[in-house]
């Protein structure tokens, strides 16, 4: 249990994490600058942690706030807000006592180590959103995903796709095929030895009787100790996993010893372990052996023509990386870590790594490629970077840009000093398929404000062509989605 009160930080990133976010109800967006698309309809959502401290108590680790979501709606009549708290069990507890009750990713319970044995993991639902039609998603990878309305948030409750039983848990990244309607994802269940659970569901065709989402195939694979895997590529016939060398001492963190967190540790005599997976029998095609690295998130993956696998991610050379994130939550940071664009090429017939390049040395994360490419060819990703005259080490990601694989050429978007947009999303035009805009929420550490920023996807080096203020500060997040208006 963390009990260190937040430091004090003249780094202007911290102010947006310095008090709990505050609600609001849906309003209308005032418009600050340009003219909202006329082909952008639909809504985007967006979640990360929320609250980081209850009754003067931090969090401790970033991971551990509670998560809010954010949607954006953007209709004939303009664009409407509202941001609201996952109100999970674990959430409306603490709120009523308020105070932590529960482990999480960096924190035990409190009070003796027996209270981690009676009570549940909290379920934060702050990482990750995915829309059905219906509902919804909040996900967050150690529990299953709580369900909200699509158009006010109001959680409507956990929900477990029909097939979560027990501790089976739903990962924070799933992948959508727009073609198929396959929607592939997947949960570690913890132990000495861990388990890989692969999920498949068809948003298109799903049989008669079932929710929509509901899992329809599932398969188990054992793991060697306990890894973390926090996201997986969708690669045309294939999932591919990269296991980095981070395992973690179980015992302690199970029985409350240690929060799961600091019972981590980085192995890299292990090194990386790749599993190639047949995304239709959800079977093991091979197993590659790889240097070790570490990886929170992948850009995409696709099939080249000569059957190769091609993979890129944000890659780091050890797992200092969890360390920094930690320290985000006091609102200072310290620890040197980088995290830079890799792409990697897999041969799945001889089971064997056949390059690996750097593509970018500029220290970032979040790379994503529209949404209707994932899993096939795709030569551009969009990502955020840490402005190239900042110490990476003080800093949040300031900056949001495009980087071509053909041409090797980044196209970046200037947001000015002490501005942080969130991770960038893809929304494609509604009249012309060809369109598209990136959407970023962005903190302004200047006049300590939030606002939703649009660019057109192919000048991102020019001004935005709109800009939309939000009624409060919403706290740097983790990930979002674009829901399109059919």
């Amino acid at each position: 249990m963390t009990v260190t009160q937040p430091a004090t930080s003249k780094k202007s990133w911290a102010k947006a994490i310095a008090q709990p976010a505050e609600e609001f109800a849906p309003v209308s967006l005032p418009l600050l600058s340009g003219q909202l698309p006329q082909g952008l309809r639909g809504s985007l959502y967006r979640n990360g942690p929320a609250r980081l401290e209850r009754d003067g108590v931090l969090t401790g680790h970033w991971f551990d706030g509670d998560g809010a979501v954010l949607a954006v709606h953007f209709g004939e009549s303009g664009a409407t807000g509202v941001y609201r708290y996952v109100k999970t069990a674990s959430y409306l507890a603490e709120s009523a006592a308020n105070e932590f009750l529960y482990a999480n990713y960096g924190m035990t319970a409190p009070g003796p180590v027996w209270n981690n044995w009676l009570k549940p993991l909290k379920n934060a639902a702050n990482t990750s959103v995915f829309a059905l039609s219906d509902r919804l998603l909040a996900l967050w990878e150690g529990g299953k995903p709580h369900a909200l309305d699509l158009e006010t948030l109001q959680t409507l409750g956990e929900d477990d796709l029909g097939c979560l039983k027990g501790a089976l848990s739903y990962s924070a990244h799933p992948k959508y095929d727009a073609e198929t309607g396959d929607l592939f994802n997947f949960g570690v269940s913890p132990g000495s030895n861990s388990t890989l659970n692969i999920y498949r569901s068809n948003l298109k065709s799903s049989p008669a009787g079932t929710s929509l989402g509901q899992i329809l195939q599932k398969a188990a694979i054992p793991l060697k100790g306990m890894p973390l895997i926090h996201d997986f590529v969708l690669a045309g016939r294939y999932l591919v996993f990269c296991i980095s060398p981070v395992r973690m001492n179980a015992l302690p963190a199970l029985i409350g010893l240690q929060s799961f967190s600091d019972a981590l540790d980085w192995k890299p005599e292990l090194g990386t372990q790749i599993l190639i997976i047949d995304r239709d029998t959800l079977t093991l095609v091979c197993q590659i052996e790889a240097d070790p690295w570490f990886q929170w998130h992948f850009g995409n993956g696709y099939e080249d023509a000569d059957g190769s696998i091609v993979l890129d991610m944000i890659r780091y050379a050890d797992f200092q990386t969890n360390q920094y994130l930690k320290e985000v939550a006091t609102g200072q940071t310290h620890t040197r870590t980088k995290g830079t664009l890799w792409q990697i090429r897999l041969n799945p017939q001889t089971g064997t790594v056949q390059s690996a390049d750097e593509r970018l040395p500029r220290s970032g994360e979040f790379p994503v490629v529209p949404p209707h490419q994932t899993g096939q060819t795709s030569h551009q990703v969009y990502l955020s970077l840490h402005r190239p005259d900042v110490d990476p080490t003080q800093e949040l990601l300031g900056a949001i840009a495009r980087f071509d694989y053909t041409t090797d050429t980044l196209m970046e978007a200037e947001l000015g000093h002490n501005r942080y947009p969130s991770e960038p999303i893809y929304a494609r035009d509604r009249l012309n398929p060809e369109q598209g805009w990136i959407l970023t929420v962005v903190f302004d550490g200047n006049t300590n404000t939030s606002e939703v920023w649009i660019f057109d996807s192919d000048r991102l080096d020019e001004v935005p062509v709109c800009r939309l203020a939000l009624p409060s500060v919403i706290p740097h997040s983790f990930h979002g989605t674009w829901r399109e208006v059919k």
